[in-house]
């Protein structure tokens, strides 16, 4: 049974169940899976390398992800309402990548042939039919999803599809670490497309060096409605994924003021509609490192519109030097009440004052923070936005849960370990 682009017909009870059946093979087997499925995939299409963030295939990332993606897949893949947030999530970033429904039976036919080699005779043709036609009832809610988004961004006010020529028209050092690249349309059409503050864009360009193209996505980092688009990236050295960033490096180091770029229409799952969303009710927002530049945009977002909603803004940075726009979020408190900051550093230096330039020292440790302003922990109508390194993110989510926050409270922006490096 061969990955077909067409529309599939609904699982049958017996393929629904050969399918979770695999699941414990998949969960032992998922890297060497996605591992083969990958290499053998590019290399029979190296067009796709356009598409696959090189750093994560070299750190091993990229197929982690994927099986951990397929594993989710067969272990509900009777109730995908469980699945919904990822669906939402990975659609987005489909979006964002231009990724096409011609691409799916390619990605279908390398996805069964990798597990029909590394599970073997296990792989009857009963289970290579069920997962085939697993695949395909998969592959069409993508496309679907997806399909609707890109008619919607050609439709919408200023909208367009495709990658874009921007102008870097200014850029501004943050920190030690983190550059701002204001980005202006070449072609000089405005007004530029809104988006949700905590979205992000695409940004791609071209490696000699790998000949080919290299896509990443940074989020956006000041309010919509302006004449531009701010991303604000950090020089990654690769102390994180053990590879330097392929991308960010390239930014800082070779692209100046004037220099053109492609980037795609804003996207992303992770954001906030300060007048819709949760209203008026306390809001934290929670980041370490490069994890702040979302942050920022939700921020300046709510208070732009003089929303009087709580927040807590609670940030963890190594040191002053690379703790970007601490400046602007000092003067945000200063001018709104409302809003409260707590600031972890691990390293202070002689002279900092202990309540304006931080407030602890060490790692974020969000007890203490309840303890001393609060985290609205006794408010069931708070909500927590969470964005930094994965262990970091998984730490606050843990502690949230714990404390009796609700998952659906909880929004995380989820990066791979070499996106938006």
């Amino acid at each position: 049974m061969a990955v077909t682009g067409e529309a599939s017909a609904p699982l049958t009870p017996d393929q629904i169940a050969i399918v979770k059946s695999t699941a414990p093979a998949l969960k032992a087997h998922g890297e060497e899976i996605t591992s083969l499925f990958y290499k053998n995939m590019l290399a029979a299409h190296p067009e796709l390398r356009n598409i696959f963030n090189k750093t994560s295939q070299e750190t091993g990332a990229q197929p982690r992800a994927l099986a951990g993606a397929v594993f989710a897949y067969a272990s509900y893949v009777d109730d995908l309402g469980q699945l919904s947030d990822a669906v939402a999530r990975i659609a987005h970033k489909h979006v964002s990548l231009m990724v096409t429904k011609e691409q799916y039976p390619i990605v279908g036919e390398h996805l069964i042939a990798a597990v029909a080699t590394v599970l073997g005779d296990a792989v009857t043709p009963a289970v290579a039919e069920a997962w085939t036609a697993a695949y395909q009832a998969l592959a069409d809610i993508f496309i679907g999803l997806e399909g609707g988004m890109y008619t919607e961004q050609e439709k919408s006010a200023a909208g367009w599809n495709g990658w874009r020529k921007f102008k870097i028209a200014k850029k501004v050092p943050e920190s030690a670490e983190i550059t701002s690249f204001y980005l202006t349309p070449e072609d000089g059409k405005l007004p530029l497309p809104d988006f949700k503050p905590g979205q992000y864009v695409s940004l791609h360009l071209h490696v000699p060096e790998l000949g080919c193209m290299q896509p990443r996505q940074y989020s956006l980092s000041d309010v919509p409605g302006q004449d531009c688009y701010r991303i604000s990236v950090k020089r990654d050295a690769g102390k994180l994924a053990g590879v330097p960033g392929l991308i960010s490096n390239r930014l800082h180091s070779d692209y100046q003021e004037g220099d053109v770029v492609e980037i795609t229409h804003p996207a992303g799952t992770f954001s906030v509609e300060p007048k819709t969303r949760g209203g008026q009710s306390p809001m934290a927002l929670i980041s370490a490192g490069v994890g702040v530049t979302p942050m920022v945009s939700i921020l300046n977002a709510t208070v732009a519109e003089g929303s009087a909603r709580p927040v807590s803004w609670v940030h963890g940075a190594r040191s002053t030097e690379v703790q970007a726009f601490a400046g602007h979020v000092q003067g945000v408190c200063e001018k709104n009440p409302n809003v409260k900051a707590t600031i972890f550093k691990k390293h202070v230096k002689d002279g900092e004052v202990e309540g304006v330039d931080y407030h602890f020292i060490g790692r974020m440790d969000l007890e203490r923070v309840d303890r001393k302003q609060g985290l609205f922990l006794d408010e069931p109508e708070a909500h927590y936005y969470i964005c930094g390194p994965p262990a970091f993110m998984r730490d606050v989510r843990q502690f949230l849960v714990k404390a009796g926050v609700g998952e659906s409270r909880i929004h995380i922006e989820v990066f791979g370990v070499g996106d938006g490096e």
